[in-house]
C-alpha cells in the first residue's frame, strides 16, 4: 500500500530533523561554545582581583592551630577522668589506706592536678588535702547518688578562674564512703604558642574561660604595650563571642560537602586591622576521637579559639590584564579556528550536498560547482564526471579530462591545523605560565605554624609515652606484694581495657619469666629492656618497632611490670590535616611511626630533611626548641619543613625522638599556587574541548567524508554494481543517497543504451 503524500511529507521532515543530530554543525558550534565559555571563565577566574591581603593559608592554618589544642584539651581532660576512677577503683580493690596515703601516692606518679582532696560523703568532712585549695564548697555530695552525680563540673573561683573538679568514689567495706576529688585548670598541655599567639577556652556563652599567650596589663612595662593587650583582649573576646555561637551549629552543616578532615564544628575568623597587622583566628569544639563517640570533655561544650596578628601584604592584590590579555588571546584563535572549519569542511560539503541533490531531479545541464581541495574536490570532480556520463560520454572519456584527485591536503590536515592553532593557547596556559614556584612568596606565619604545630604534636606524643609509663608505674604500685597471679591479670586486662596504647601487659619476673599478662602475646625482646630504662625501642629491625615501659613492682624481689605500646597508638596520634607527611624518628633517625605509609626503621629519603633532623638533635642540651625551614629547590619545589625534638620531663625524654613534618607549599590556599592552578585548569579544559570536539568531527564527518570519496571516484570509473547506503542522516548520508539515485540513473541508461554486461563487469 502507497504511503500518503502527509505520511510522505512526515518521513522527509523526520529525516531533516535527524540531520541536526549529527553531522557538520553540531561539532563546530559546541566547539564555539565551549571556546566562548571557556574565554568567560578565563576572564573572571583569571582576571579578579584577589582583595583578600592575608591568604586563605593562614586561616585554615589557625583552623587546623584551633583543631589541635581542641583534641590536646579533650585527651588531656578525659585521660584525667580515667586515671583518676582507675586510681580510686585500685585503691578500693585493695586493702584500706589513709586518705593522706591515697593522695601522697597520686602526687607521686602524677603531677597533672593542681589540687587534690579527699572528702567524706556522709558528713560532707574534709579528710585531707594537697595542693592549690579544693573548692570542696561548691560540691553538694547529697546529689551524688542522682545521675551523672560524679560527672566533672566547671567551678568559677573568687578570682575570676575556672577550674574543672573530677570526682572518683573510694570504697571499703566496714568504712564509710569517701570522695576523691582533683582540681585542675583549663590550660592546654604542650600547647607551643610561639609569638604573637594567643589560645583561649570558650563557654557555650562566649565566656572566656582561660587564655595563654596574652599577658595581663599590668605586666607590661609601657602604655603603648598596655594599649595593644587590651585590644588583643578585647578581639579576642569579640572571636569567642562568634566562635561560641558558630559552634553551636551541626558539625555537618559546618563544612563544605565533602571536605571531611575534622570531625566537629571548626572554622576561621576574620578579625580587625591596626597598623597593618590583621587580627585572624581559628575556632573548634571539643569532640571524640571517634565519629558520634561522646566523651567526658565533649560533655563540658568547650570550644578552643586561637588567635595570631598577620601583617598584611598590600602586593597580594591581582588586577584582571592577564585573564583578559589570555580570554582575548582565546577568542581570536578561536575564531580563527572556527572560521577554518566553517570555510574549508562546512561550506564545501553543504554544497556537494546541494550539487549532488540538483543532479539527481535532472539539473545536468549545467557544470558542478567544484570546491577547490581536499575530499570535498575529489566528490566534486566525480560528480561532475558522472553528470557529463549522464550525457551521454563514456566513463573512459570523462577520465582524461580533468585533475582525477584533487587537492591532497584534505580534512584530516585541516582538523590538524585547528588542533595546532587551539594547542598553542592550552599548552603555554597548562605549562609555562604563571609558574608559581620561582616566584611564590610563602607567608611567614606558614612557616611559623609549621614549626609550632609540629611542636606540639611532639609534645602529644611524649605526653602520651609518659602517660602510659604513669599508668604502670601506678598500677605496679598498687599491686604490691599482696596480689595473687589471677587478681594481677584482671588489674591488667581493667588497664588494657580502660588504656588502648597498649597492646599487651605482662608481670615478669627478675628471671625473665612472664607470671601473667594481658593482651597479645609478650615480645621476647620486650624482656631485655635494661631495667634501668623506664621506656625504649627494643628492636633495632623488623617490620614492626616494638616500644616498652617498664615500672618494678614493689616487694616482688625485682618482679617488673611490662607494657607494651601500639605503633598504630602513636601513628594515629599524628594525624593532624595540614601538616602534610609526618614522621618520628629516634636517635639514629630512623622512622619509628608515620601517619602515612612508611617501612620501619628506614631513614628519611630527603638527604636535606635528614640533615635538617641532626640539627634539630644537636640542639637538645642548649636550646631546646623546634625548627622550621623554607626549601626552594627546582626539583620539589617550594617546601615547609619542621623537626621537634622531644624535650620537657618524664620518661620519654631518654628516648631522644624527633617528630620531622613536610609538606609542598603548592598545596596551601596562597594566591600565586592558586592563580596557576587556575591557569592549569583553563588549559586542561581548552585541551579537553578541542579533543572533544575536534575528535567527534573527525569521528562523525571526516571518516565518512574520505570514504565518501572513494566511492564517487569508484562511481565515475564506471563501477555500476556497488549499492551506496547512507549510514547517517547527515550531510555526507544525504549525498551518499543522491550518489546511488546517481547510480541507479546511470544503470538504467546503460540497460537503454543496450551496452553488454560482460564489458560493465570487466570494468568492475
Amino acid at each position: 500500500m502507497a504511503a500518503s503524500p502527509a505520511a510522505r511529507r512526515r518521513k522527509v521532515r523526520r529525516r531533516a530533523d535527524m540531520s541536526l543530530l549529527g553531522g557538520i554543525r553540531p561539532p563546530i558550534a559546541a566547539l564555539s561554545a565551549l571556546l566562548l565559555t571557556l574565554a568567560g571563565i578565563t576572564a573572571l577566574g583569571l582576571g579578579k582581583a584577589d582583595q583578600d591581603l592575608v591568604p586563605k593559608a593562614v586561616l585554615t592554618s589557625q583552623q587546623h592551630f584551633a583543631e589541635d589544642g581542641a583534641v590536646a584539651l579533650r585527651a588531656s581532660i578525659d585521660e584525667s577522668v580515667t586515671d583518676l576512677n582507675r586510681t580510686a577503683g585500685l585503691f578500693s580493690a585493695s586493702e584500706p589506706v589513709s586518705p593522706d596515703a591515697v593522695l601522697d601516692k597520686i602526687g607521686s606518679v602524677y603531677q597533672k592536678w593542681t589540687g587534690t582532696a579527699v572528702l567524706e560523703i556522709k558528713s560532707g568532712k574534709l579528710l585531707a588535702a594537697r595542693g592549690e585549695n579544693v573548692p570542696v564548697t561548691a560540691v553538694d555530695t547529697s546529689k551524688l547518688r542522682e545521675k551523672d552525680g560524679l560527672s566533672p563540673r566547671m567551678v568559677r573561683l573568687q578570682n575570676g578562674e575556672t577550674r574543672l573538679l573530677s570526682f572518683a568514689l573510694l570504697s571499703w567495706e566496714g568504712r564509710p564512703q569517701q570522695l576523691l576529688i582533683a582540681s585542675n585548670s583549663l590550660r592546654f598541655p604542650g600547647i607551643a604558642l610561639g609569638q604573637f599567639r594567643a589560645i583561649a577556652v570558650v563557654d557555650t556563652e562566649g565566656r572566656v574561660l582561660s587564655s595563654d599567650g596574652i599577658p595581663e596589663p599590668e605586666q607590661v612595662l609601657t602604655d603603648l604595650q598596655r594599649d595593644g593587650v587590651k585590644r588583643s583582649n578585647k578581639q579576642l573576646k569579640s572571636f569567642a563571642k562568634t566562635a561560641a555561637h558558630k559552634a553551636a551549629q551541626h558539625p555537618l552543616k559546618s563544612k563544605e560537602p565533602g571536605s571531611g578532615g575534622f570531625l566537629g564544628v571548626s572554622g576561621s575568623l576574620y578579625g580587625t586591622e591596626f597598623q597593618g597587622d590583621r587580627a585572624v583566628a581559628g575556632y573548634a569544639t571539643l569532640v571524640g576521637p571517634e565519629p558520634g563517640e561522646s566523651t567526658v570533655a565533649t560533655s563540658l561544650g568547650l570550644t578552643v579559639v586561637a588567635m595570631v596578628e598577620v601583617a598584611e601584604d598590600p602586593t597580594r592584590s591581582a588586577g584582571p590584564l592577564f585573564g583578559l590579555l589570555a580570554a582575548g588571546a582565546l577568542l581570536v584563535i578561536g575564531a580563527l579556528a572556527v572560521a577554518l572549519l566553517l570555510g574549508t569542511v562546512q561550506r564545501p560539503l553543504i554544497r556537494l550536498f546541494l550539487e549532488s541533490r540538483r543532479l539527481t531531479r535532472g539539473d545536468v545541464t549545467r557544470p558542478v560547482n567544484v570546491p577547490s581541495h581536499g575530499e570535498a574536490a575529489r566528490i566534486g570532480h566525480a560528480l561532475e564526471r558522472v553528470r557529463r556520463q549522464l550525457l551521454g560520454e563514456s566513463a573512459q572519456s570523462t577520465a582524461t579530462e580533468g585533475p582525477r584527485r584533487a587537492g591532497r591536503f584534505g580534512s584530516r590536515g585541516l582538523i590538524a591545523v585547528c588542533a595546532v592553532l587551539l594547542l598553542a593557547w592550552s599548552a603555554p596556559m597548562l605549562l609555562l605560565l604563571n609558574r608559581a614556584d620561582s616566584t611564590v612568596v610563602v607567608p611567614e606565619q606558614m612557616v611559623n605554624d609549621q614549626r609550632e604545630r609540629t611542636e606540639t604534636l611532639t609534645d602529644r606524643v611524649r605526653r602520651a609515652l609518659n602517660e602510659g609509663h604513669a599508668d604502670l608505674v601506678s598500677v605496679a604500685a598498687l599491686i604490691g606484694d599482696r596480689t595473687s597471679p589471677d587478681d594481677m591479670r584482671k588489674v591488667l586486662e581493667r588497664t588494657r581495657t580502660e588504656h588502648l596504647r597498649y597492646e599487651s601487659l605482662y608481670v615478669m619476673s627478675a628471671d625473665g619469666k612472664v607470671i601473667t599478662s594481658a593482651g597479645e602475646t609478650p615480645r621476647q625482646e620486650a624482656g631485655k629492656l635494661p631495667a634501668e630504662k623506664l621506656l625504649g625501642l627494643v628492636n633495632g629491625s623488623g617490620k614492626e618497632p616494638v616500644i616498652a615501659g617498664q615500672a618494678e613492682i614493689p616487694g616482688r624481689d625485682g618482679a617488673r611490670l611490662v607494657g607494651e605500646f601500639r605503633i598504630d597508638f602513636i601513628n594515629s596520634l599524628l594525624k593532624r590535616p595540614g601538616l602534610g607527611q609526618v614522621r618520628v624518628v629516634d636517635d639514629e633517625r630512623q622512622i619509628i611511626a608515620g601517619n602515612t605509609g612508611y617501612r620501619a626503621f628506614e631513614k628519611l629519603t630527603d638527604e636535606r630533611l635528614d640533615s635538617f633532623v641532626a640539627g634539630s638533635n644537636q640542639k637538645v642540651g642548649l636550646s631546646a626548641r623546634a625548627g622550621g625551614v623554607l626549601y626552594r629547590d627546582s626539583g620539589d619545589g617550594v617546601q615547609l619543613a619542621a623537626a621537634a625534638p622531644f624535650v620537657g620531663g618524664g620518661a620519654a625524654k631518654s628516648l631522644g625522638w624527633t617528630v620531622v613534618s613536610w609538606q609542598p607549599a603548592s598545596g596551601l590556599a596562597i594566591p600565586e599556587y592558586s592563580l596557576q592552578n587556575r591557569t592549569v585548569l583553563a588549559g586542561l579544559l581548552g585541551i579537553t574541548a578541542a579533543a572533544a570536539c575536534l575528535g567527534w568531527l573527525h569521528i562523525v564527518v571526516v571518516r565518512p567524508l574520505r570514504e565518501l570519496a572513494r566511492q564517487s571516484e569508484a562511481l565515475a570509473d564506471g563501477d555500476r554494481r556497488t549499492v551506496l547506503y547512507p549510514r547517517h542522516h547527515d550531510e555526507v548520508g544525504a549525498v551518499i543517497r543522491s550518489l546511488e539515485l546517481l547510480r541507479q540513473q546511470l544503470q538504467e541508461q546503460r540497460k537503454r543504451d543496450g551496452a553488454p554486461a560482460a564489458a560493465t563487469a570487466g570494468r568492475n
